[in-house]
């Protein structure tokens, strides 16, 4: 049987771990992998108890995903994380002549750098084949967020970095197509770059069955239970701040409540409530207008069933074209139409060509107000509406359909065996 090592800098408590890691893991185990797991957990002696360490690698064994995890470190930022590399790279090296593992799967750049360097020190003519998941601009991604100098030093250092990743690499993940055109061209056509070497589009994709009961009662019981009867539910779903517009988000909120006196703003978050809180309240708001909460994965899929439409801002920088918001098919598997910005990723394609929504051209009152226009015609036909939302979330986002068997396709191509 095959053997995989995901290697994975994020803590495997993180939202985006238990959303969308472990989920795809499991898909690629059903094409007879073997999977094994490296996380990074800060501060594990204090976060977590031998028990529920113990308990965890079961549960993850159990299901065929053999999980370990080594200690993240913070501070300084930069030495930290060279030195986790160098950590994670010695550990890929010793389970590859210990497992024999056939597929180093590193998410983004800096577990990249362990697999490459791993493979340095493996002194075997078969090594492990490196699958960059390159997922997102990452040395962009810190320029448009303002933490690096567009052509300092860092920044030039993590692209030269970059270059020799791709250059070592086996095989590509990104997760739109408008990243594909950028990297590799000529993929579009043949599936693979110009060196051969495979490359599969997987966006953020959702495991369907945590959505499984959304319909219309759930809706009715939702919108009952929030006191929402006779309300126009908009609801902004993710994070508050840096690439997501706050400030933009809450004058669309604004510019729905003076055009609809009925309309019931709905944030769920795991960011500081006061950053939008504090504006809602500016603009008119009253508390009884509004909720703002922090809520768990599973609670998601209910919540979202109450509202009507929904809004997906983000910085339309040259990063964010890589871009592929999980919102976004969460949004449509509960059959709400997207109101979002272009230039993120390929949102305005599959919104434009599915008819699910409204791409706004600018952020003034003038594209807000004609956005809400667009919606309402869209609304009147509500059950229609919702059917293709559906139908577009499970064309393009089907944790099986789409991420499971490209990954699939994806690893058998790498290893030339049929899965």
């Amino acid at each position: 049987m095959p053997k995989a090592l995901y290697l994975c800098y994020f803590s495997l408590r993180e939202p985006l771990v238990q959303t969308q890691v472990l989920p795809y893991l499991r898909e690629i185990k059903k094409g007879g992998i073997e999977i094994f797991l490296l996380t990074f957990e800060p501060n594990p002696q204090k976060n977590w108890t031998k028990e529920q360490l113990e308990a965890e690698k079961r549960k993850l064994a159990d299901e065929g995903i053999y999980w370990d995890f080594l200690t993240y470190h913070k501070k300084p930022s930069v030495p930290a994380t060279l030195f986790d590399i160098l950590c994670g790279a010695f550990y890929a090296w010793r389970l590859a002549r210990k497992q024999k593992i056939d597929i180093f799967h590193a998410r983004v750049h800096v577990p990249a750098m362990m697999g490459a360097l791993a493979r340095l020190f493996i002194l075997d003519k078969k090594k492990p084949k490196l699958l960059f998941d390159i997922r997102g601009f990452f040395p962009e991604e810190y320029v448009d967020a303002g933490i690096w100098k567009e052509n300092g030093l860092i920044y030039k250092s993590a692209k030269k970095v970059e270059r020799w990743l791709i250059k070592q690499s086996d095989g590509f993940v990104v997760l739109t197509e408008r990243a594909r055109e950028i990297l590799f061209p000529e993929s579009k056509e043949t599936g693979y770059d110009i060196k051969g070497r495979p490359v599969e589009v997987i966006p953020c994709c959702v495991d369907f069955n945590r959505f499984s009961s959304v319909d219309e009662n759930l809706r009715q019981k939702m919108r009952q239970k929030l006191n929402l009867q006779n309300r126009f539910v908009i609801v902004y779903a993710g994070a508050l701040g840096g690439w997501y517009m706050t400030e933009e988000t809450a004058r669309f909120f604004e510019t729905a409540k003076q055009r609809y006196p009925n309309v019931f703003a709905m944030v769920l978050t795991q960011s500081n409530p006061e950053k939008i809180k504090k504006l809602l309240l500016e603009k008119g708001f009253k508390e009884e207008d509004f909720l703002i909460r922090k809520v768990s994965v599973n609670e998601i899929p209910s919540y979202l069933s109450a509202c009507d439409v929904a809004i997906s801002f983000i910085k339309p920088c040259y990063s964010k074209q890589a871009s592929s918001p999980t919102k976004n098919a969460e949004y449509l598997i509960c059959g709400l139409p997207i109101v979002s910005n272009d230039g993120i990723g390929d949102t305005s394609l599959f919104i434009n060509e599915d008819k699910t929504g409204v791409i706004m051209k600018d952020f003034s009152k003038e594209s807000y107000e004609e956005v809400l226009r667009k919606i309402e015609e869209m609304l009147k036909e509500r059950d229609e509406l919702s059917r293709r939302c559906v139908e577009s979330a499970k064309k393009r986002f089907d944790l099986e359909k789409v991420g499971g068997e490209r990954y699939r396709r994806l690893y058998a191509r790498l290893l030339n065996i049929t899965i």
